[in-house]
């Protein structure tokens, strides 16, 4: 098996995984604080907008190479055994027939950057004010 095989069958898994975690969420059988991080971790892996952008060099992969995959790993330890298996099966059924997006996640992402870019500006205008009642 050559290394871009390996990297493509990872790379199926890594989606799978992640949609398990999404029907996992929604399992009463899990503990709910797997739920929360299972959320959280999901909503982030399928938003199509990142919270470090990709075009910022190397620290905009970061979170798609260390941080998710992180997530994902902690998060399937918090899951029971059983319903890990389980939610797997339904998983690849349902990412063979599909493509799974967040809309919702994107919103909220968008959300976190309008509101840190007010911050900023906010900021500004008030460091700007204060210099100018200073120079008179």
């Amino acid at each position: 098996m050559t290394i871009t095989e390996r990297w493509q069958r990872k790379a199926r898994q890594f989606k799978a995984d992640t949609y398990a975690l999404y029907l996992a969420a929604k399992d009463p059988r899990v503990p709910w604080y797997a739920k929360i991080f299972a959320a959280c971790v999901v909503a982030y892996a399928f938003s199509p907008i990142d919270l470090i952008p990709d075009f910022i060099p190397v620290i905009g992969y970061l979170d798609d190479l260390v941080l998710v995959p992180l997530g994902i790993a902690l998060t399937l330890k918090m899951i029971p055994t059983a319903v890990l298996a389980e939610c797997r099966q339904r998983a690849e059924i349902t990412m063979a027939q599909n493509k799974a997006t967040s809309w919702v996640a994107a919103g909220v992402i968008i959300v976190i950057w309008i509101s840190l870019a007010a911050v900023v500006i906010a900021l500004m205008a008030r460091s700007f004010n204060v210099r100018d009642r200073n120079s008179v």
